[in-house]
């Protein structure tokens, strides 16, 4: 690859940092490309994209962005592949984890994620990210919880039958 092969891929790749919120690092090492392929096929169908990008690469389009990212260069070590998406965080974490119930081995291995700005390191934070909650299901169960206590008041007073207008008027026929 030439440097200026290099630098093109550099600047696609901060550019595409820049515009996602939420990325993971993987090494799917070992895995063959049949395999690989359907593990691209899975990314695909829900929305993810995936690269193989060399180590160094990675590391001189993550110095690129404002954030610090500089806890991440002990994970950029041997093969590295990248996953993007725009919305759901918890995504890639479940493609990871539905894949590698089909491999013997546990493959593809978790590196480390971003979500955010965020920094997950390590193979045991796979399952913490797979659980996350996207910022819909969140918005959502605030609303309920908002509901709740206004329809129980509702509810209750639909239950008396109007018991509560009865009161009303009877207090003031007794003054």
């Amino acid at each position: 690859m030439t440097r200026e092969e290099k630098a093109q891929v550099i600047a696609g790749l901060t550019e595409k940092l820049q515009q996602t919120d939420h990325f993971y690092i993987t090494d799917t090492s070992g895995l063959t490309v049949a395999q690989i392929n359907k593990f691209r096929e899975m990314c695909f169908k829900k929305g993810v994209e995936y690269k193989v990008v060399k180590n160094t690469l990675i590391k001189k389009a993550l110095d690129n962005l404002d954030n610090d990212y500089s806890s991440l260069d002990s994970t950029l070590k041997g093969f590295s592949g990248i996953m993007f998406v725009n919305e759901n965080a918890n995504v890639p974490a479940r493609v990871i984890k539905d894949f590698k119930k089909e491999d013997k081995d546990q493959r593809p291995k978790f590196k480390a994620a971003s979500i955010d700005s965020d920094i997950f390191i390590g193979e045991d934070q796979l399952e913490i990210l797979s659980n996350l909650k996207s910022k819909q299901e969140l918005i959502g169960e605030v609303i309920s919880l908002l509901q709740s206590p206004a329809k129980n008041v509702i509810s209750a007073l639909q239950s008396g039958q109007h018991t509560l207008a009865g009161l009303v008027k009877t207090l003031s026929e007794r003054e």
